[in-house]
């Protein structure tokens, strides 16, 4: 009797076990009909063949069953539209493509920017770092690294700003000979790179009349040095593709692809890149870059454009400015950010896109000029807002302004601008 007690308790959990484990089965066949069915539902109602099968399952993979119930949910309810995939998944139709495609694993001008409760996109104008110009003198001789040349308060707002870009103003090398014709010429030593870390910039923009001031040699250790210690930049290259090429930016789950060209020079010294020698990226002629922005907003959420142009030391706008600014939104840009006048100059909304026609000079010299941060404010539904922080420059320093001086800096820019108002707490908003 000893012995058959133990043989039906054993007989009893092998049973058990099977029912336990059909159960789960049939469970599990369910849960494999139901994620098939809706797979199916959604790509036959789609009807995209990029949302296929194995793209969908992928989603399931990644995003689990509930993300292919709200999916169907839409559909059926004929509320489908792309943006229904940020809804569900948190990413972009394009980014949820990226990945499901491995697009970014093997990219250098690709950098995800990991949860984020900020979503700030910031720019500012003109910098120069320049060791035989104003303001590493003052940088050095004043020994308090970065809060030497910047408010904290500014330094603050750059930090935080989930992308930094600015316009990087110089050439960077120990090498190299003035460009023969050229009055004012800049260059920086390679250490002075990190100080690009210490402002919070993540993105520098070098398509303008300086980064080729002390000929080829020095260009190419410029652009050596800052791939050498990981700055990302664009608008310039050893050749053309490279000096065409977009940066990336995925934030908040939607793609920012980030493009820069020049018009900046009256008589125009700084080489174009070619195929197979280095310069910068020109937009003279204005196809090339409404070509470029054309192809790259087929697999970008949006497209900002960063152009070196207009009248120096001037707040008018050349009619060039206006006239290619909306060739450029038509092609595709959904937000133009000037350099090179040195001033500031005023914003203009086409087809409800804005148009920030210049930034001024943001650290440069040793002149008196009033400044400012432009941000993006990327909500999570995906629309923007814009905000403009007034500053100014003087006496080799720049620091954000507050009180009356930043109310006339407002109130200025809203004389110049075409039909933007900026309020009192610098949000930038459309005239109706």
């Amino acid at each position: 009797m000893k012995k058959i007690i133990p043989l039906i308790i054993l007989i009893a959990s092998i049973l058990t076990y099977s029912i336990l484990l059909s159960n789960y089965q049939n469970k599990d066949n369910s849960h494999s009909n139901e994620v098939e069915l809706l797979i199916n539902n959604i790509k036959n109602k789609i009807n995209n063949e990029k949302i296929n099968e194995n793209f969908l399952t992928w989603i399931y993979e990644n995003y689990k069953i509930d993300a292919l119930k709200k999916l169907e949910s839409y559909i059926e309810n004929n509320e489908y539209n792309d943006n229904i995939w940020h809804e569900t998944t948190g990413n972009s139709y394009i980014v949820l493509n990226d990945l499901y495609n491995h697009t970014y694993d093997d990219l250098s001008n690709v950098k995800i920017i990991e949860e984020d409760k900020n979503n700030t996109i910031s720019f500012v104008g003109d910098v120069s770092l320049a060791d035989n110009w104003y303001i590493m003198p003052k940088y050095d001789e004043r020994n308090k690294g970065i809060y030497g040349i910047l408010s904290e308060d500014a330094v603050k707002v750059m930090k935080e700003s989930s992308i930094m870009v600015a316009n990087s103003e110089f050439t960077i090398s120990n090498r190299g000979e003035k460009m023969p014709g050229k009055y004012y010429t800049f260059k920086a030593s390679p250490k002075r790179i990190p100080i690009y870390d210490e402002m919070g910039i993540d993105l520098l923009t070098l398509a303008n009349n300086h980064v080729y001031d002390f000929g080829k040699e020095a260009f190419y250790d410029m652009l050596d040095s800052l791939n050498e210690y990981q700055m990302p930049y664009i608008g310039a290259g050893k050749n053309i593709d490279e000096a065409k090429k977009p940066y990336y930016f995925i934030i908040n789950g939607y793609k920012m692809a980030f493009v820069n060209a020049t018009r900046a020079e009256k008589y125009i010294l700084t080489p174009e890149a070619t195929i197979s020698d280095g310069g910068v990226f020109r937009c003279y002629d204005p196809e090339p870059l409404k070509d470029l922005i054309t192809e790259v907003r087929k697999n970008s959420d949006y497209v900002i454009l960063l152009v070196h142009w207009g009248r120096e030391d001037s707040h008018e706008l050349e009619q060039v400015q206006i006239d290619t600014s909306k060739i450029y939104i038509d092609a595709g840009a959904d937000i133009i950010i000037g350099t090179h006048a040195h001033v500031l100059q005023g914003i203009e909304f086409y087809n409800h896109k804005p148009i920030i026609y210049n930034l001024g000079d943001f650290i440069f010299n040793d002149e008196t000029k009033d400044t400012g941060i432009f941000q993006i404010r990327l909500n999570a539904n995906g629309n923007m807002d814009y905000y403009f922080i007034p500053a100014k420059e003087e006496n080799e320093y720049t620091k954000l302004l507050h009180d009356n001086e930043k109310q006339q800096v407002i109130n200025n820019m809203n004389s110049w601008s075409i039909n933007a108002f900026i309020d009192n707490n610098g949000k930038v908003e459309e005239k109706n």
